[in-house]
């Protein structure tokens, strides 16, 4: 992706990361545009895939998911297909929030949010006790919530 931001646009971005809700009117205010502009820029980034999607985070526990996972796979084969049939399972999963297919020691990271260990376990016999393709995989359970979030920097 070759798309050229300006200052302007950078500053849009890092106020609707803060807060997507941010009407357009004060947006403009905040980055010393005309809401038109604000409505415009917003639209482009949008259309150009920059803007990917408008979310609400949630706390976790508020809706009794109590544990965040992390998850370390390593499969026997890198055959496409099988690849594919892992990515797909993965995406498939709702516990799973993020999944990326690393270089290194392992070839999956993933991060779940689950409601109990019990929960974890069955997902762990679903997905990967489950899959022969899944060589080894090593559990972490997070004891602490230190810093989440999926915000891009907008400076530097």
């Amino acid at each position: 992706m070759n798309i050229s931001l300006d200052a302007y646009d950078l500053k849009l971005l890092a106020e609707l990361q803060r807060d997507a809700r941010t009407a357009q009117s004060e947006l403009g205010l905040r980055v010393n545009l005309s809401t038109a502009a604000v409505n415009r820029r917003l639209k482009r980034l949008t259309d150009e895939g920059v803007i990917e999607r408008y979310t609400a985070q949630v706390a976790p526990d508020a809706l009794g998911h109590e544990l965040s996972i992390i998850v370390e796979v390593e499969v026997e084969s890198e055959r496409v297909d099988q690849l594919d049939a892992l990515k797909h399972s993965f995406q498939a999963c709702p516990q799973v929030q993020q999944c990326y297919y690393v270089a290194g020691e392992c070839d999956f990271v993933l991060i779940f949010c689950v409601r109990n260990m019990a929960q974890y376990t069955q997902l762990s016999h679903e997905l990967f006790f489950g899959n022969d393709n899944v060589k080894r995989f090593k559990t972490l359970v997070a004891m602490n919530r230190v810093k989440v979030g999926l915000d891009v920097p907008t400076t530097g």
